[in-house]
Order: C-alpha cells, then structure tokens, then sequence
C-alpha cells in the first residue's frame, strides 16, 4: 500500500473513532438527562431505547459510573435498575435536611426480616419462626410501605398467600439484589447475635425473583382487586397462644403506617 493509502487509511481509523467517542459521550449525557428526570430507577432497556444507534448501553452506564465515582452523587444499580443517589458517607450532612420518618413497630421489622430471608413465606410460617400470630395490620402495614408484595398462593390445603419482599425494599435499604442481605458472621459483627454461633445454623436461600417458584401458584384475579383473606384464621391457628402485644398494638392502630 502506497503511503497515501496508508495515511487514507489512518485518517479514516480516527475518523470512526472519535465518531465513536462522540456517540459515546452523546449516550452518556442522555442517560444522565433520563436518570436525573427520572422519579424511578430505569432499567437498561428503558435507556437503551434513547440512545444513538449502535451505542452501546453498558458502556455508557460504565463510563456513568466512573464518571460519578467520587462524586457528591453515585450512579448505581439497584435491583437491575440505574438510579442517581446521593453518595453513603455524606448521608451524616444530609439527615438534617430530610424529615424523620416514623418507625416501624418491633413486630413490623420482626416480620419483614423475616419474610426477607425466608421469602417465599406464608403467615402461618411466620408465625411459626416468630412464636407468636401476627395481625393481619402489621403485614398492611408492610405492603402499604411498598416493601412487601403478594407474591401467590402455596400449593398446599387452604392455598395461603405467600409474601416477598419488592424493589422499593432493595432501594430503601440499598441492596442491589435480595442476595446482597447480611449473612452471619456480619449479624454477628453487628452485634444482632451474641455468642457462639450454633454448628449447622446458616442463613436461608431467600428468592425474589418475579417467576413463581414449584410449590406457589398465581393469584386469582380476583385477588388483585379484592381484599385476600389471610391464612390462619381458622384453620391455619399461629404458633402461639395469641397475639403478641405488640401486634395488638399494630392492629387497633391501623391508622399508624410509618416507616
């Protein structure tokens, strides 16, 4: 090749590179435009949609997160989704801007503890893990919050309701999948377990995945628009002798759904 097709060649390589770069640096800030309007995370596809043709979304979220690494705000990923949030150390500087939001009761962060770790799970099984019954307004309140969901039916007699846990649940406690939860030794670290750890005790496998597993079915349709009846009432009865006090609580004071 003669050295003008050579320099012909070499001018044509850059050429296609910085077009390359400038549809890169076009889909990054189209992506931080949509992230940054958006109220919700946005999954991949969503922002794909928008971007120039034959960018490549997973290079722009990498060079998104590189670009705000560092920074007073994070591009992350959570539960599958993009989300811009306010980076972790500087929360301390920013509590005194946000309201306090109200507490969930004992009973309440019981119960979604455990329907976080041992998800999918009925009433009656959280009874049992919990030792006593549990009001039927401490799992509204829950999925009033949004961190709780219905998930199906257990194909078992009675066909009672299981629950999991919801993408809001990931979000709020700034996990990017059900996986991520702390697991023993960290329990332990963080003082939720005093003492030796008995041999054998391990954390379980929790799913939250949107397919159902062998043992569940789909909700009736009528479920999605009527009240559910929860398990237990009858046939079902809960693990202990009644409800505990603070479930009582929980129940004559429906109206208190905080967080």
């Amino acid at each position: 090749m003669s050295k003008d097709g050579n320099m012909l060649a070499i001018a044509e390589r850059l050429h296609a590179e910085l077009a390359q770069a400038r549809d890169l640096l076009e889909g990054v800030r189209i992506a931080e435009a949509l992230l940054f309007a958006s109220a919700e995370p946005l999954a991949e596809d969503e922002i794909a949609a928008r971007l120039p043709v034959g960018v490549s979304v997973e290079r722009v979220m990498e060079e998104m997160v590189r670009s705000y690494s560092g920074r007073g705000v994070n591009c992350v990923c959570i539960a599958g989704r993009w989300a811009l949030r306010t980076a972790h150390d500087l929360s301390d500087v920013l509590v005194r801007e946000v309201q306090e939001p109200r507490k969930l009761s004992r009973a309440a962060m019981e119960t979604l503890a455990i329907i976080a770790y041992h998800q999918p799970v009925t009433r009656a099984e959280i009874e049992e893990i919990r030792g006593v019954s549990t009001s039927k307004g401490t799992l509204d309140t829950l999925i009033e919050t949004g961190w709780v969901r219905l998930r199906g039916r257990r194909r078992s007699p009675g066909r009672p309701v299981t629950y999991g846990t919801t993408p809001n649940f990931l979000d709020h406690f700034g996990l990017e999948q059900i996986d991520d939860l702390p697991g023993l030794e960290e329990l332990k670290g963080a003082g939720f377990i005093e003492g030796r750890i008995p041999p054998g005790m391990s954390i379980p496998s929790p799913s939250d995945a949107e397919s159902l597993r062998e043992d569940e079915e789909p909700l009736d349709d009528s479920d999605l628009f009527m009240p559910l009846p929860i398990e237990g009432d009858d046939d079902e009865g809960g693990a202990g002798e009644g409800e505990d006090e603070e479930d009582t609580r929980d129940e004559d004071a429906a109206g208190e759904r905080g967080i």
